[in-house]
């Protein structure tokens, strides 16, 4: 497991792929930091008084790499750090970013409150200029309320004290890059960029803050040849200004896995003299995602997703990767095992990632952390609502223009056997799928991953199956050539399947153990096979099974690594293989009776 380097900051690389500006200042590295298990610390003072530990930042309190290794339960933690704001600074706004912070986040700097958020896995900002002046030293404290037993998006993180089942090590508090930024008065906010396959075009959003009428947007688009496209727009028509970069057929390359050509994308905003006040680059993919019947095209050709279940966990830096070399390696590791995407599960991963994916060509399935509780507790009161909605459009917002997203999902194996709570059951399902819908309207949109779906005529239809016996496996995906599914999980409710893409999700979980791990109770679905040469036949057998109905236009399978207690990764947790890759990639070959261009 590759570790930071002690002569720089962690994670020093600037953490916003999509909407990079040249002045920034990481804030990663030694905070003060306490911990407040009653969340008193307001009372008794922790806001402006001294704190009693240190921690490294963005390393959550639970991990190895923040210097405190801290598993049990924390209501509530404070950090405190002072900073020198650059004097070059002086007469532009001056932002406070946090990549995440888990949950519930207050923010103040200089005594004085500039903002609070709740949600674990959006970033969000905050305005500091009149708090935290050019050329001073300004104090940010930070409280993080993460309680183990309210409603709200978590993922797999444990509520009990330690690791159990299919619940992971919790994350309190900072676990993402924390950095400055300045900015003019008037400035560009995150760009939206469409793809247009159709008409080789990338159509563009571009909301300015507090921009002004006469205003200027300029955009342009290029490639290693240099320029291709040139565009531009001048504010006071329209709240969010569109502009469209059309590619000529001679500079058209579209984005797919084997070929992720990026465009570069300068953007600038001029004030009505011509002068500059904002500019950011970006970078842009040309690809078109459509559904044709059973199956999704990619560029206008059927690709069978090949994913693997990736959980994003490490064993030192518990949600947040020691370094970004970590994000390559494990999309690397993906591809060599003969993977071309992954489903990034219970979990919204950084754009560090997304953007790796991007430049690689690896296609991935956004999905929100949701999987933490039983509806029926939840429906007993209407918080819920709010809290998973209003987060999951922060997630859809940020992660809008990544071409590697080729699909979404919010929720997973949601359960509602309680027939008192089924209609706010199907509320809060449609909420989330037609709050993405409404966002994105160029990707296809999975209610529910697995068992209760609840959305008639949803884009995807997907199922959950750990069938070890290929055999069996086979008999019940037969009935997807004719069209129809044999469901498995017959006590759940969900509407029926109409012919949708179908995605077997779910499957696979092989244990496997030896080494180090040969005693291990870990566990993984059905028997356990006891030689590599049963884990290869097991594994070659399910694959095929799945690449070899026409009916099926992907899989996903469990998954990426070994996480304690679970055994059923194909790779160890520290990353090690288990098995060769090339046996595995070897497996994963559609036959080429059936039309596949997944590469």
């Amino acid at each position: 497991m590759s570790k930071p380097s002690q002569l720089t900051p962690p994670r020093p690389e600037y953490p916003r792929p999509l909407q990079v500006r040249a002045d920034w200042l990481c804030l990663n590295g030694p905070w003060s930091f306490e911990d407040d298990p009653g969340d008193s610390g307001e009372e008794r003072g922790l806001r402006t008084h001294p704190l009693a530990d240190a921690i490294t930042v963005p390393f959550c309190r639970e991990a190895k790499l923040s210097g405190l290794a801290r598993t049990d339960r924390c209501a509530a933690v404070w950090y405190a750090r002072e900073v020198a704001v650059p004097g070059a600074w002086q007469g532009r706004r001056i932002w406070l970013h946090f990549g995440a912070a888990d949950y519930d986040t207050t923010v103040w700097v200089n005594d004085a409150e500039v903002g609070r958020h709740q949600g674990g896995t959006a970033g969000f900002r905050f305005e500091i200029t009149d708090q935290a002046a050019a050329g001073k030293t300004a104090r940010i404290v930070v409280r993080c309320r993460d309680d183990w037993w309210s409603i709200r998006p978590r993922g797999k993180q444990a509520t009990k004290v330690h690791p159990h089942g299919c619940w992971y090590t919790r994350t309190t508090g900072i676990w993402q890059t924390v950095w400055l930024e300045p900015t003019a008065a008037a400035f560009l906010e995150r760009p939206r960029i469409t793809p247009c396959l159709a008409d080789s075009s990338f159509h563009l959003e571009q909301r300015v803050n507090r921009g002004r009428p006469g205003q200027r947007i300029e955009a342009e688009l290029s490639d290693a040849s240099g320029v291709v496209a040139r565009a531009e727009t001048t504010l006071g028509h329209d709240l969010c200004p569109r502009l469209i970069l059309t590619v000529p057929a001679d500079r058209r390359v579209p984005w797919e896995p084997g070929n992720p050509h990026l465009y570069d994308l300068a953007l600038t905003l001029k004030d009505q003299d011509g002068a500059v006040l904002d500019k950011c680059t970006s970078y842009a993919g040309l690809r078109g995602i459509a559904i044709d019947g059973h199956r999704i095209l990619l560029n206008g050709k059927p690709v069978f997703q090949r994913l693997i279940l990736d959980q994003g966990y490490y064993p030192d830096g518990v949600q947040t990767a020691p370094t970004d070399a970590d994000l390559v390696r494990d999309i690397e590791l993906a591809m060599a095992a003969g993977f071309n995407g992954a489903r990034l599960h219970q979990k919204v991963f950084e754009e560090r990632f997304l953007f790796h994916a991007d430049r690689l060509g690896y296609l991935v399935w956004g999905e929100f952390a949701d999987w933490c509780h039983d509806f029926d507790s939840r429906a007993r009161s209407r918080r819920w609502d709010l809290n998973f909605v209003s987060e999951w459009l922060e997630v859809l917002e940020r992660d809008y223009s990544h071409p590697a997203i080729i699909g979404w999902c919010p929720l997973n194996e949601q359960l509602n056997e309680n027939p008192d709570h089924r209609e706010s059951f199907d509320h809060f399902i449609r909420a989330l799928y037609f709050a993405a819908k409404a966002a994105d309207t160029s990707r296809p949109v999975l209610d529910v991953s697995g068992w209760t779906h609840r959305v008639p005529d949803a884009d995807v239809y997907d199922w959950h199956s750990y069938e070890q016996d290929p055999e069996k496996l086979a008999e019940r995906m037969a009935p997807l050539r004719d069209g129809a599914i044999n469901v498995d999980w017959k006590e759940k409710i969900h509407v029926p399947y109409r012919g949708q893409p179908f995605i077997l999700s779910e499957f696979g979980g092989i244990k496997w153990v030896d080494g180090d791990n040969a005693k291990s109770e870990g566990w993984g679905y059905g028997q356990a096979v006891t030689s590599l040469e049963e884990f290869y036949d097991r594994f070659d057998g399910l694959c095929r099974v799945l690449l070899e109905n026409p009916g099926i236009c992907g899989y996903c399978y469990t998954q990426m690594t070994d996480i304690p207690p679970e055994m059923n990764g194909l790779f160890r947790f520290d990353r090690s293989a288990k098995f060769d890759l090339k046996r595995l990639a070897q497996s994963q070959q559609r036959p080429a009776a059936i039309e596949d261009t997944s590469g």
